[in-house]
């Protein structure tokens, strides 16, 4: 029986040829880059972290890996730890030992590429208690791995985890991990929301207006091209924070309808509608020929032509967290 294959919206295609491959990789062989630049580290506050159980946090560890506390549970999305990638050395630590990591009760994986779904490192985090979500297709390949503790979910799909309501949104991306699983199964990022907004008495309204205790909502966008589904998401959710992609975009020409390059960032964060973007997936491996520098260079450029304010883009460093109490919001 043939093998699924699954799709973007509106069919749109990120193939290339070997020769466009190549093309690449000759011009990247030309380009001369100041790679002197190292994404600065933070100290994890791992006291802090251990303990804490009320406030939303959101630690980055490095690429798309981020420490989340959100509704009482640990989320660790995209874990890679690896100090290598294929011949790609990491550029620095991650933001926190592995070891170091409170035990994780949620495991989200965008897609399964080997820089979002590692798994040695999703052997060291998975417990006995962990759940680990991937998108439909992947599960198969995780109970194979050991995870039973394993759910898949479709586009649009939403489900109870503990005390938080996730749902699997589209992203214009790929995947494959072998030479013949090329898009067997899907990808795609992340909506957290409270599950259950009755556990915060003085939320007020509707949604939490009026007394603003309820936590944010929060948007993991995974790895993706720009596409109209950014919109789409924000008409279907409130989006508070977002955590998006603004690395692995040069040569534009090539990597265009699989990575936002950090203009395309920030209109995503806008489509989507979102207070708070927190950018990622740069500054960790050398995946395209972009430097950690004129991502964030760029993406500086873009807030100001747009007329956002310093303070709705949090440039996290290694290891840092940013803690969002409930009386904050």
């Amino acid at each position: 029986m043939p093998k699924l294959r699954y799709n973007n919206i509106d069919n749109v295609s990120v193939d290339k040829t070997f020769k466009e491959f190549r093309q690449w990789r000759e011009e990247r062989r030309r380009k001369v880059k100041d790679l002197s630049f190292v994404v600065p580290s933070v100290p994890p506050m791992l006291s802090y972290l251990g303990e804490n159980r009320l406030d939303t946090t959101i630690t980055w560890i490095g690429h798309s890996t981020f420490f989340i506390q959100y509704e009482g549970m640990n989320i660790i999305t995209d874990p890679i730890w690896a100090g290598r990638l294929g011949l790609e050395k990491r550029l620095v630590p991650p933001g926190m030992a592995i070891g170091d990591v409170p035990p994780v009760d949620l495991i989200l994986i965008s897609h399964s590429h080997y820089d979002h779904m590692h798994v040695g490192s999703i052997r060291k985090l998975y417990g006995a208690e962990t759940t680990v979500v991937v998108p439909a297709g992947l599960k198969r390949k995780m109970l194979r791995k050991g995870f039973r503790n394993c759910v898949e979910m479709q586009w649009w799909e939403s489900l109870d985890v503990g005390g938080i309501k996730l749902s699997f949104v589209p992203t214009q991306h790929w995947t494959r991990r072998t030479p013949f699983d090329t898009n067997t199964s899907h990808w795609g990022g992340f909506i957290m929301e409270p599950a259950k907004p009755e556990r915060h008495p003085d939320a007020g309204g509707k949604g939490g207006e009026g007394g603003h205790k309820l936590p944010p909502n929060l948007y993991f966008a995974g790895d993706s091209g720009y596409f109209p589904g950014f919109k789409e998401i924000g008409r279907r959710f409130k989006v508070h924070v977002t955590m998006m992609p603004i690395g692995a975009y040069e040569p534009e020409w090539f990597m265009t309808s699989q990575h936002v390059n950090p203009k395309e960032a920030v209109q995503a964060f806008l489509d989507v509608g979102a207070e708070t973007m927190i950018p990622m997936h740069y500054g960790t491996f050398r995946l395209a020929d972009d430097t950690a520098r004129e991502a964030l260079d760029r993406m500086e450029a873009a807030r100001k032509e747009q007329g956002l304010g310093e303070e709705r883009i949090r440039t996290l460093g290694n290891g840092e967290t940013l803690i969002i109490h409930p009386e904050a919001r």
